[in-house]
C-alpha cells in the first residue's frame, strides 16, 4: 500500500493539466529548471523521439550504457501502472519514497514559477523538472531521455542531446503536430541540437526530408538505419529472435534479444548506433561481449510481454495504426499457429479504424471493452467501427477488462489449434497496464 506522502504528491500532480492537454511552450519549464539551478546541465543526455518505439529503444540504450559501466538515469512516458516508473536510476524506477522526496525538493518552486505564467505548469512539466533534478542529485553521467510529444517544445526539450535519435515517425496527436509527416517530422527534428550525433530510424521520404534539413541547419552529424547502420540478419529464437547487427563501427553478431518482432529488431540496431555514437562517434566500437551481454537482459513491459502461457495472455501497448501494424507483423511471424482474438480498448481521438483495420488479418476476431482512463471510448463507439472492419460476427463487448479477457480466450479455444490459443491485449498504455495489474505483475 502506498504511503500518505506519495499519495498526496500523486494529488497534487493530478490537480495539474493532463498530458492529454497541452499549451506548446517552452517557456514554464525553462524558468522552472532555471530556479532548480539548471540540473539538465549537470549530465549528459541521449534523447530519443518519434511515434513508435521510444520506450524499447530507451531501454536498450540504458541497457548498453550501464553494461559500460556508467551510471545512468532514464525518463520515459506514459507509465504502465505507476508514475514512479517515469523516473529511473541505474536501471531501476525510483521508489515510492524517493519519489516523494524528488517532489518535496522541487514543490517550493512550483509556486513561483505559476505565478509568472496564465499557465500553471503541467503534470508533464512537473515530472520533467522532477527528473532533472533527480538525475543531478544523484548524480548519474548520462540520461536517457524520452520525449512526451513532438520534440520542439515538448518539456523534455531544455536539455540539450549529444545524441539524439528519432524513431520512427507516423500519424499520431495531430491535433498538436500538425496534418502532415512532414510537418510531425519537423516538429520532432526540433531535438536536434548544433553540433549532436542525429541517429535516424528508417522513414518514410517526406520525414527524412524534414529531420534532414534540420541537421543541416544545425550542423549535426547524421547516421541513418539501412545506411550507416541497421539489421542485417535476424532470425527467431526461444524467449525472442537472435540478431546480427551492423554498427557504426562494425559488424555485431549473434546477439540475443529477449523481445519479439522484427520492430525491436530495428529498435536494437538503432540503440546500438546510439551508445556507438555517445561513447565514440562511432569511430571506436563496442565490444561484442558487452553488446551480447546487455541486449541479453533488456526487458520492455508491455510491448508484446507474455503475462501467462497455456493459454497464452499477451500485452502491447499499440495505441495507433503504426504500432497496431507492427504488432500484427509479429504476431503472424510469431504466434502464426497460435488463434488469437484480440481484446481492445482504445482512447479517445485515436484512430480506431487504423488500428483494428492493422490487426484483422492476423486475429480470429475482437472483443471492445473498457480500460481504467476516464479517456475511454465507450464501445458504443467503437463496436461499429470494428463491425465495418471485422464484420458482425467476429466483433464482441464485454467489460470490465477480466471478463472480457476470459471472453476472448473462451472465443480462441472455439477456434482449437494443436499449437494452442490465446488473446493480445492491446489498443493503449492504460489498458495494458490494467491488464498486468489484473494478472498480478508489477512494473
Amino acid at each position: 500500500m502506498s504511503t500518505p506522502e506519495f499519495e498526496a504528491v500523486q494529488d497534487a500532480l493530478r490537480g495539474r493539466w493532463p498530458e492529454s492537454k497541452l499549451d506548446p511552450s517552452l517557456e514554464r519549464i525553462r524558468d522552472l529548471v532555471d530556479v532548480l539551478g539548471n540540473p539538465q546541465q549537470v549530465f549528459s543526455t541521449i534523447h530519443i523521439a518519434g511515434t513508435n518505439g521510444k520506450t524499447s529503444t530507451a531501454r536498450m540504450v540504458e541497457e548498453l550504457l550501464r553494461e559500460l559501466n556508467l551510471r545512468t538515469g532514464r525518463f520515459t512516458s506514459p507509465h504502465l501502472q505507476s508514475v514512479t516508473e517515469r523516473i529511473g536510476i541505474d536501471g531501476s524506477p525510483v521508489s515510492e519514497e524517493k519519489f516523494a522526496e524528488i517532489y518535496a525538493e522541487v514543490a517550493p518552486f512550483l509556486d513561483i514559477v505559476d505565478a509568472k505564467h496564465d499557465i500553471a505548469l503541467s503534470f508533464f512539466e512537473v515530472l520533467v523538472a522532477m527528473a532533472y533534478a533527480a538525475f543531478a542529485d544523484a548524480p548519474v553521467e548520462v540520461a536517457v531521455v524520452e520525449v512526451g510529444m513532438g520534440g520542439s517544445w515538448d518539456a523534455t526539450n531544455v536539455a540539450d542531446g549529444q545524441v539524439s535519435v528519432v524513431a520512427p515517425i507516423s500519424y499520431d496527436h495531430m491535433e498538436y503536430l500538425g496534418d502532415s509527416i512532414e510537418d510531425i517530422a519537423a516538429e520532432k527534428a526540433g531535438i536536434i541540437k548544433p553540433g549532436s550525433f542525429a541517429l535516424l530510424a528508417a522513414q518514410s521520404q517526406p520525414a527524412a526530408e524534414a529531420l534532414l534539413r534540420r541537421v543541416a541547419e544545425v550542423g549535426a552529424t547524421v547516421a541513418r538505419a539501412g545506411v550507416e547502420f541497421g539489421v542485417r540478419d535476424r532470425e527467431m529464437a526461444v524467449g525472442g529472435q537472435m540478431l546480427q547487427l551492423q554498427g557504426l563501427a562494425g559488424p555485431y553478431d549473434d546477439i540475443l534479444l529477449p523481445l519479439h518482432g522484427a520492430h525491436q529488431a530495428d529498435n536494437a540496431a538503432l540503440a546500438l548506433a546510439a551508445v556507438e555514437a555517445f561513447v565514440g562517434g562511432g569511430s571506436e566500437g563496442i565490444s561484442q561481449e558487452a553488446v551480447q551481454a546487455a541486449f541479453s537482459r533488456v526487458s520492455s513491459p508491455g510491448r508484446l510481454e507474455v503475462l501467462r502461457r497455456g493459454p497464452v495472455v499477451l500485452v502491447d501497448a499499440a495505441h495507433n495504426q503504426a504500432g497496431a501494424a507492427a504488432l500484427a507483423g509479429a504476431l503472424s511471424e510469431e504466434f502464426a499457429a497460435t488463434p488469437m482474438v484480440a481484446v481492445v480498448a482504445i482512447l479517445a481521438e485515436k484512430d480506431v479504424e487504423g488500428i483494428l483495420s492493422a490487426l484483422e488479418p492476423v486475429v480470429e476476431s475482437v472483443v471492445v471493452t473498457v480500460n481504467s482512463s476516464p479517456r475511454c471510448l465507450p464501445p458504443q463507439d467503437v463496436v461499429p467501427v470494428a463491425v465495418d472492419v471485422f464484420g458482425e460476427d467476429r466483433v464482441h463487448q464485454a467489460s470490465p477488462l477480466p471478463e472480457a479477457i476470459d471472453v476472448g480466450l473462451t472465443l480462441a479455444e472455439r477456434a482449437g489449434s494443436i499449437g494452442g490459443h490465446g488473446v493480445v491485449i492491446t489498443g493503449s498504455v492504460v489498458t495494458v497496464g490494467d491488464a498486468r495489474a489484473s494478472f498480478g505483475v508489477s512494473s
